[in-house]
């Protein structure tokens, strides 16, 4: 009786989650997931607002080189800057915290950061290649923790 209880509590057991994308059955393909690309933190250090993003790859493919257009509007929602923010190698179900800093910027003077368009997108296809810029603009999915928005 005992080991009946334990055979079917193991049994119930789910299977641990994978932080790794899921193979399709069928084709073999590793499913794609997104690019999540999250402003985590905005500080004011030293007269610049210092900005973290966490950067995770769950698209299944690696990416040699990644940056991407951003533009930051004020307060009054007008452009202030251009810049580009160059994340660099990401491999598949990576993640990558990196920290940017405005100089002469307060956090509280912007409002939004927008994603323009893709700088760089480097993939082991290579640069730019056909495959790769949907996945780092397509299926790029921003999102802020900050009182500062942050999307495409």
């Amino acid at each position: 009786m005992m080991i009946a209880v334990a055979a079917l509590a193991l049994g119930c057991m789910a299977p641990p989650a994978s932080s790794q994308p899921a193979a399709d059955e069928t084709t073999g393909k590793i499913d794609a997931g997104p690019l999540d690309l999250e402003l985590n933190n905005a500080v004011d250090a030293e007269g610049a607002c210092r900005l973290s993003y966490v950067a995770v790859n769950r698209t299944g493919e690696p990416l040699e080189k990644i940056s991407y257009d951003v533009v930051v509007f004020d307060k009054d929602q007008r452009v202030s800057r251009f810049l580009v923010l160059q994340f660099g190698r990401l491999a598949a179900g990576k993640t990558k915290v990196v920290q940017f800093d405005l100089a002469d910027q307060p956090c509280t003077g912007i409002s939004r950061i927008l994603v323009n368009d893709v700088a760089e997108c480097d993939g082991p296809q290579g640069s730019l290649a056909r495959d790769t810029v949907p996945l780092c603009l397509e299926r790029l999915e921003p999102r802020s923790r900050t009182d500062i928005t942050f999307d495409t």
